[in-house]
């Protein structure tokens, strides 16, 4: 069974910061390319950003610039970096592969930018 732990998140002010951390168990994951999603409620959940096995990185143009996503293959573990938090960035914070594997997805870390 493979299980994805994302953490990290929390209340923060815009402008502020946060780093998740998504850890995985009952797999190796270093060769596949991962991805960390996020949806609002009523909302479709949408992919952020994308990390490569070889480390290339890819992002949504409403994080570029803002958030970095980067990989330690040695903890099994996949970060985002998010600086510059805006309201819109409010959401339940996901990984997975990418592309997404229906059953791998946790229970995500709510992440809430509000003053």
């Amino acid at each position: 069974q493979v299980q994805l732990v994302e953490s990290g998140g929390g209340l923060v002010q815009p402008g502020g910061s946060l780093r998740l951390s998504c850890a995985a168990s009952g797999s190796i994951f270093s060769i596949y390319a991962m991805g960390w999603y996020r949806q609002a409620p009523g909302k479709q959940r949408e992919l952020v950003a994308v990390i490569i096995s070889g480390g290339s990185t890819n992002y949504a143009d409403s994080v570029k610039g803002r958030f970095t996503i980067s990989r330690d293959n040695a903890k099994n573990t996949v970060y985002l970096q998010m600086n510059g938090l805006k309201p819109e960035d409010t959401a339940v914070y996901y990984c997975n592969r990418s592309p997404p594997f229906p059953g791998y997805w946790g229970q995500g870390t709510q992440v809430t930018v509000s003053s």
